[in-house]
């Protein structure tokens, strides 16, 4: 048998497929708005899975079902709902005191808790990531959450009090900023959607919220809970193609927070439609062209089996990938060598297989892509190294190492998201150096090296081009308590759990002169809990 059967043959009949790893087609005709579920009549888009199933005409992608086209009108009363729940920040939930707030993402939490196995189950389909992934990215959105709350109690303790300086009291506190268009990525349609989302909402701002093309469906069974967990017009969904429904949102100047994962040429374009820029504030999350710098004093082991994990975890389909391999010319043979033959004991079929390591690409473009950007590689000059590299089957991609790369290549440049592993070879160090000054992204790099000196004189450089240094490990984004952010096109804005809820917030103040009567007034306000932003009130 070929590979390429081989590869063929990992696509089954689904009566072949594992029955608790099955799945009923979902056919979502309801979105939420101004805390209703709407019925939908109009047109829908429909999603085909990457996993294909074997017919009379080949391999297909399975239909798992569909969801709501909206139009601009759709988007433009979502907008609406958001402003009316906001109210120029009088409305129920900016005003509502941080503990109620936090109650209400509490009981969200274990609603969407019960939805867990079908929302696994959607990850799994819709972008063909592993079961055991998917289950990971659930489990740790829950966290996140969880991680979230306990940080705006945080927050919240350390404004408990009041300041005094100069004859002049006052209590800071963070308040919410407006009207937030939440828009997440395919790879994590879950986890990066929901680490902007869940800050936004807590921090007492509404929200529209877009789902991503490829991962749709995954939010559909969480509708039922955003609505019973917070007050009316606080989560808003927008659906529809990007490109037709949320232009006219930015155009309308109502739009306060831009939270975007994604490209950074589709973030430019929505910002410059904003006619009130100061106003706007983004938190963005885009392009990464991570490199890893292979030196020859590192331990190639360590070196290959983090630059394996590095680059292809998800099929290397995550802006955190290590996307560009600098290797130094002395080991670059070995190194090549080990990193074949740990690339060639993946374990390669469907989400459900235990074990897996690589399973179908999600875009149904991307396999396309990558072939174009090996055979551009190959005419400038590379080969791919590793047995099998690049070999193609549907949706599935072997993966391919294409050694020695180039600036004349796609490669060199392009941030390819999927499974091809680029390869340079360097003499001196100056090179990766001066590679990371050109690049247009400034996310992260992995230095791996065992002289403490060459690593102290990598870094140095290294913290002002990029954003996060890795030091023998792989480029990856947790901890979520540690900051993620880019320099460059990479990133505006800062995420973490504790970043993002600064991020969609504003410290405001209340001030007074210390005169007697201010002090009793400022006594009865906080006593009598009158107010919920001056208030003395501990959140344990």
């Amino acid at each position: 048998m070929s590979f390429n059967d081989e590869l063929n043959s990992l696509f089954v009949e689904e009566s072949q497929i594992p029955a608790e790893y099955r799945i009923e087609e979902l056919h979502q005709r309801e979105y939420l708005v101004n805390g209703e579920m709407k019925q939908w009549d109009g047109e829908v888009s429909e999603v085909y899975s990457p996993i294909c199933i074997p017919g009379p005409d080949g391999l297909q992608r399975k239909l798992i079902g569909s969801y709501p086209l909206g139009t601009e009108k759709e988007a433009m009363d979502a907008l609406e709902a958001a402003e009316a729940a906001y109210n120029n920040g009088r409305g129920e939930w900016p005003t509502m005191s941080v503990a109620d707030r936090i109650k209400c993402l509490e009981k969200f939490v274990y609603k969407m808790v019960e939805q867990r196995d079908l929302v696994i189950k959607l990850i799994v389909w819709e972008i063909g990531k592993s079961v055991a992934d998917s289950t990971k990215e659930f489990d740790r959105t829950v966290e996140y959450i969880n991680l979230t709350i306990d940080a705006l109690k945080d927050i919240d303790r350390q404004s408990s009090r009041f300041e005094m300086a100069e004859g002049v009291v006052a209590q800071t506190r963070r308040s919410p900023i407006g009207v937030v268009l939440c828009m997440g990525p395919f790879n994590y349609p879950l986890n990066e959607t929901f680490t902007t989302l869940i800050p936004a909402i807590i921090m007492g701002n509404t929200i529209l919220f877009k789902p991503p093309k490829h991962g749709t469906l995954v939010h559909y069974p969480l509708l039922k809970a955003f609505q019973e967990s917070f007050p009316k017009g606080v989560v808003n969904t927008v659906y529809g193609r990007g490109a037709n429904v949320t232009p006219g949102l930015m155009a309308t100047g109502k739009i306060n927070v831009l939270a975007f994962i994604g490209s950074s040429k589709v973030a430019n374009d929505l910002k410059k439609r904003h006619p009130k820029i100061n106003r706007l504030r983004a938190v963005l999350s885009l392009d990464a062209k991570n490199a890893a710098i292979v030196t020859k004093s590192a331990d190639l082991n360590i070196a290959v089996a983090e630059c394996i994990l590095g680059s292809l975890s998800y099929n290397g389909q995550r802006c955190t990938a290590i996307k560009i391999i600098h290797v130094h010319k002395d080991v670059a043979d070995e190194f090549l060598k080990l990193l074949s033959e740990g690339v060639a004991k993946l374990k390669y079929g469907m989400p459900w297989t235990k074990g897996v390591n690589l399973t179908p690409v999600a875009e149904p473009g991307k396999p396309a892509y990558l072939k174009e950007c090996i055979d551009d590689a190959v005419a400038n000059g590379a080969s791919v190294v590793n047995e099998n590299g690049g070999a193609t089957v549907a949706s599935f991609v072997f993966p391919a190492i294409v050694y020695p790369v180039n600036d004349k290549m796609k490669l060199y440049r392009e941030e390819q998201f999927g499974p091809v592993i680029p390869v340079i070879p360097f003499d001196s160090i100056e090179e990766p150096i001066q590679y990371q000054i050109d690049s247009p992204h400034g996310m992260q790099v992995s230095i791996f090296s065992t002289d403490a000196q060459e690593t102290a004189d990598l870094i140095d450089p290294f913290v002002n081009l990029v954003s996060r240094v890795n030091i023998n490990a792989q480029c990856q984004r947790g901890p979520d308590v540690f900051p993620f952010t880019g320099r460059k096109d990479s990133a505006e804005g800062t995420l973490s759990v504790h970043d993002a809820l600064r991020s969609f917030s504003i410290r405001s103040l209340v001030a007074t002169k210390m005169t007697d009567a201010n002090k009793q007034l400022l006594n009865e306000i906080v006593n009598e809990h009158d107010s919920n932003f001056l208030s003395t009130n501990y959140i344990f």
